[in-house]
């Protein structure tokens, strides 16, 4: 039987602007991508029963920086900046935009990717190009349609159904569920898929490497 990682144990480690600035890169990494008004941060704190866990905003964008969370030692969650909407100067968008895309290429320990996209608008331009990278090196997705309390039930099966029709196109291991913060929908399937996945990944790849090495 899989085990089950108790994610109410889960920490803050860290926050980044790039990925030079992150801890070794070892251990297993699962990250959450989506565009600034997806709900990243709050599916965090839903997931961990945390309050603020992650920082929420009622301004979308606020996400800057690479956030990383340990559950335990090897294991860690990771909140990466939001793409897409966000009130800021161009600049600073890029910035934000490059050090996404370095992580998404870069990073060792980025083992599967929870990509999140509001109910209401999903598989945006950004969203399928997110997916379809992901898809092609062979990295797992889950892709949580959330703010599913803001449709009805015969609304919010037939969004599901769409998606998951247009997941097909990906030809990877992409998986479509639906997710609500408020209503705490779709939390034990996010906690059993990261269980999974957590479970997959060979031992050799999970522990922490040792610090001396910069």
């Amino acid at each position: 039987m899989a085990k089950s990682y108790n994610y109410q144990l889960t920490h803050f480690v860290t926050s980044a602007p790039d990925i030079r600035h992150l801890p070794v890169d070892s251990g297993i990494e699962i990250a959450f991508a989506g565009r600034s008004n997806a709900g990243k941060s709050s599916a965090l704190n839903t997931l961990t029963n945390k309050k603020s866990l992650a920082r929420t905003s009622k301004t979308p964008g606020r996400t800057q920086l690479i956030n990383l969370f340990e559950v335990e030692p090897g294991i860690r969650l990771v909140d990466l900046p939001g793409y897409g909407y966000a009130q800021v100067p161009e600049e600073l968008k890029l910035k934000w935009q490059r050090a996404l895309g370095e992580y998404l290429q870069m990073r060792d320990s980025l083992k599967c990717l929870v990509v999140l996209m509001d109910i209401r608008h999903p598989m945006k331009d950004l969203d399928q190009q997110m997916v379809q990278w992901a898809v092609d090196v062979n990295i797992p997705v889950l892709v949580l349609l959330t703010k599913a309390d803001k449709l009805a039930s015969g609304a919010r099966k037939a969004q599901l159904n769409q998606v998951r029709e247009a997941a097909l196109a990906f030809m990877g291991d992409v998986q479509v569920e639906i997710f609500s913060s408020l209503k705490k929908q779709g939390v034990d399937t996010l906690r059993h898929k990261l269980d999974d996945w957590f479970a997959a990944i060979p031992p050799a790849l999970a522990p922490q490497a040792s610090p001396e090495a910069e």
